[in-house]
C-alpha cells in the first residue's frame, strides 16, 4: 500500500475515533444527569455538537450508545493500577488500596455512573453483568490474589480470600459510599476516607492476621 494512501487511512481512523469520543462525551453527561430514559438522542447530539444523522451512524439507538459508555467507564476504573505486590506489609497494602479505592468510587461523576447502571440493570441485565465483572468483581479478585499470597506466607490465616475481600471492600464503604451514592453527602474528604479505612484495617486484621508466637 502506498505511503499516501496509509497516511490517509489514518487520519480518517484518527478523525473517525476523535468523533466517537466526542459523542460519548456529550451521552455521558446527560446519562449521568438525567438517567437513560431522561436522555433523548436528539439532547445527546445536541450535547455532543453533531447532527442526529452523524450520531445514528455511530450508535444504531440509544441502548447501543450507553452500553458503549458503560464498557468505556468500566475500562477506565480497570485500570486504577492497585499496588497489590505481594512483598509489600498487608497494613500499608490494604491502607494504600482502601483509600484509592473509596476515592475512586466516590469521585465527581463516579456515583453517578454506579447509580445509572443499578437503574437500568433489570431492564438490560447483560449491561449490568459486563460492569459488575469488569469493575466489582474485577477488583475482588486482585486483592483476594494479593491476600491469598500473605496467607501463603503465613501472615493472614483466611479460609476465603474472595470473602476477606469482599469484606474489606465493604468495611472501607462503610458510611461513606452509600451517603455519596444516594446524594445524601458530598464525596467525603480524604482525611475522612483515611479515618474510615483505617479503622476498617483495623477490623480486619483482628479478624485475620496471625498473631505472634
Amino acid at each position: 500500500m502506498p505511503a499516501s494512501t496509509r497516511a490517509t487511512l489514518s487520519l480518517v481512523a484518527d478523525e473517525d475515533s476523535s468523533k466517537r469520543r466526542q459523542i460519548l462525551d456529550g451521552a455521558r453527561k446527560l446519562f449521568m444527569d438525567f438517567g437513560f430514559d431522561g436522555a433523548s438522542m436528539g439532547e445527546i447530539a445536541r450535547a455532543a455538537g453533531v447532527s442526529k444523522g452523524t450520531l445514528y451512524v455511530y450508535f444504531a439507538d440509544k441502548s447501543r450508545l450507553f452500553e458503549a459508555i458503560v464498557e468505556q467507564e468500566s475500562l477506565e476504573q480497570g485500570k486504577v493500577a492497585f499496588n497489590f505486590d505481594p512483598a509489600r506489609d498487608v497494613t500499608t497494602t490494604l491502607m494504600d488500596f482502601g483509600q484509592v479505592y473509596i476515592q475512586l468510587l466516590c469521585r465527581p461523576g463516579g456515583g453517578s455512573a454506579t447509580r445509572t447502571v443499578m437503574a437500568i440493570a433489570e431492564r438490560m441485565p447483560e449491561v449490568g453483568r459486563r460492569f459488575y465483572q469488569n469493575v466489582v468483581a474485577l477488583t475482588i479478585r486482585r486483592l483476594a490474589d494479593y491476600l491469598d499470597a500473605h496467607v501463603a506466607a503465613g501472615d493472614l490465616a483466611i479460609d476465603d480470600c474472595e470473602l476477606a475481600a469482599t469484606q474489606f471492600m465493604q468495611m472501607c464503604q462503610a458510611t461513606l459510599f452509600q451517603p455519596f451514592i444516594f446524594q445524601a453527602a458530598p464525596a467525603p474528604s480524604a482525611e475522612r476516607i483515611a479515618h474510615v479505612v483505617e479503622s476498617g484495617t483495623r477490623m480486619f486484621l483482628a479478624a485475620y492476621q496471625v498473631k505472634p508466637a
